[in-house]
């Protein structure tokens, strides 16, 4: 769309929307001018900005918290000898969703991505091995996605744990729930076989 066309700040609002991830230029011209059409957007605003406000890393676990330990490092309910890894606060969500595990998680807060510039050192590695050290969980799950980046991340947190007393697990992969085997990549088709179980 012209820049000439709209005023300045709905250009702007725009151009943030667009940064989001999924978010097309497209789909943010949308997304401002229904929030200009809204009655009330202000709570949505006001949402906007109290975002970051008293939003802190847990300092155990490092996902996002109010308090300096988070809710579920704090819960007497969960177990300490199972410490889940995972790439992204918003990977705890999916799998508190699902109800089944009852340990405690680790957020590294990205992966080792050398295209992009990340490495070992700018994730949350090193806290996760004085965590580790600290409090002697019996085992590990690595939960990062099954993707180069992810499975380059799990092996290199395997390597440093090597010398660690330690069970290390990660994540079975394969086909979904109610998938169709035509449609399934030759990627998860193939941890499929490989992951078979008794019947």
């Amino acid at each position: 769309m012209n820049s000439d066309v709209l005023p300045e700040s709905v250009n702007n609002l725009i151009e943030e929307f667009a940064k989001l991830p999924s978010i097309g230029p497209k789909t943010a011209e949308r997304l401002v001018f229904y929030l200009l059409k809204g009655e009330d957007n202000l709570a949505l605003g006001e949402a906007a900005l109290a975002l970051k406000i008293g939003i802190v890393n847990c300092s155990v676990c490092q996902n996002f918290s109010t308090q300096q330990v988070c809710k579920i490092c704090q819960n007497p309910n969960r177990s300490d000898s199972t410490v889940c890894v995972v790439s992204q606060p918003l990977d705890i969500v999916a799998i508190e969703k699902t109800g089944l595990y009852k340990g405690k998680y680790h957020v590294l807060h990205g992966v080792i991505s050398p295209v992009d510039g990340i490495g070992p050192d700018d994730l949350e590695i090193e806290s996760l091995m004085r965590r580790i050290d600290a409090h002697k969980p019996e085992e590990i799950i690595l939960a990062t996605n099954p993707n180069l980046e992810g499975e380059t991340t799990a092996l290199y947190i395997l390597r440093q744990l090597k010398d660690h007393d330690i069970a290390i697990t990660k994540l079975a992969h394969g086909l979904p729930v109610g998938g169709d085997l035509e449609y399934a990549d030759q990627m998860t088709l193939g941890r499929a076989l490989d992951n078979r179980q008794a019947f």
